[in-house]
């Protein structure tokens, strides 16, 4: 319990909470404003691309094996979840723009990372769990906006259909920011595959500078236009509790699912991990392609929640599986798998 208390102090969730505190104080203005954006979108467009030429085409055809439980996976994180969000969003309370970020977080693909390590931990199924991590933010980059455009834009959730929509404008932005950068880099995987694979510390600079650059460029606007006084502390209450809720909700959902659809414990963990995550590296650059600027901040403030609260509950839950297996054998598909 104390190792995953501890996890809201591991450098980068400092470094995203002094971001915040460094958008707040300092926001960016006139045409820093410009360059601190320009700065953010090239990032996300290096972001997509190196996460393109890592994802190997080997582990798409291995995905499409185990159909039955990526298909669980994928439809709890976009159909159950989006549920779990929509009951959220009729509960009063919450101001439009966090209500939308409520409904919002719950259309994000899976993480990756932190999916795949606690399954490794629980001696889950790890190979399983990188072909459902992996295919569930492959689809997410085209259904997450399309889900977007359906629930936000007709005004589910508290945004009135203002702003939440999807433009002409904003699907070419998904296209050229989002989309063509994966697939450029995923052609290219023959000849750059291997570099990129060894580059593991400048993926993890990549990864963790372009989601910091998107958060001061996205908090900075927001602040500017008045999200502090928008967003109150009563509001931050309600989004912690919750956020709570929706992670609580999911995970009994999965940890149910997996036993009455019959899954072995192996990919039973899988669902677990990989159906109740919520990304907050693809949260964050999707967020700045689909909302104004000045509605960005507040809308990612429950997917940043919610990161941290499903970091903190799946390594107590990875941990306890750990205990409960004890000294048994790493099983078939396990932790050799994922190397």
């Amino acid at each position: 319990m104390l190792r995953a208390i501890l996890s809201f102090f591991e450098p980068f969730i400092l470094m995203l909470l002094g971001t915040v505190l460094l958008a707040s104080l300092v926001p960016a203005r006139g045409p820093y404003a410009d360059i601190v954006g320009g700065a953010a979108d090239v990032g996300i467009v290096l972001l997509f691309f190196l996460h393109g030429a890592k994802l190997s085409r080997a582990a798409i055809w291995e995905g499409a094996r185990n159909w039955r439980l990526h298909l669980t996976v994928v439809a709890t994180t976009f159909l159950v979840f989006p549920l779990f969000g929509l009951a959220l969003g009729q509960v009063p309370g919450l101001t439009g723009a966090v209500a939308t970020g409520m409904l919002f977080l719950t259309l994000l693909p899976s993480t990756v990372q932190s999916s795949i390590a606690f399954t490794a931990i629980a001696r889950g199924n790890v190979a399983a769990a990188v072909c459902s991590a992996s295919f569930s933010n492959l689809i997410g980059i085209v259904l997450t906006p399309a889900l977007v455009a359906l629930l936000i834009g007709s005004g589910v959730g508290g945004s009135g259909g203002q702003g939440g929509g999807i433009s002409l404008s904003a699907v070419e932005a998904i296209v050229a920011q989002l989309l063509l950068p994966f697939v450029a880099g995923h052609l290219l995987r023959p000849w750059i595959g291997g570099f990129v694979a060894r580059q593991k510390r400048l993926l993890t600079i990549v990864d963790r500078g372009s989601i910091l650059l998107v958060v001061y460029s996205a908090f900075g606007a927001a602040v500017v236009e008045g999200l502090w006084s928008r967003v109150s502390p009563a509001d931050l209450v309600l989004i912690g509790v919750f956020c709570s809720v929706l992670l609580a909700a999911v995970l009994s959902f999965t940890w149910l699912a997996g036993r009455l659809l019959g899954f072995s414990r192996e990919d039973a963990i899988v669902l677990l991990f990989c159906g109740s995550k919520k990304s907050l590296a693809s949260g964050v650059p999707m967020a700045g392609v689909l909302f104004p600027a000045a509605q960005v901040g507040a809308v990612l403030l429950p997917v940043m929640l919610f990161h941290q609260l499903q970091l903190i509950a799946c390594a107590v839950i990875a941990r306890r599986y750990a205990d409960a297996a004890g000294a048994a054998p790493v099983p078939s598909g396990g932790h050799e798998a994922a190397r």
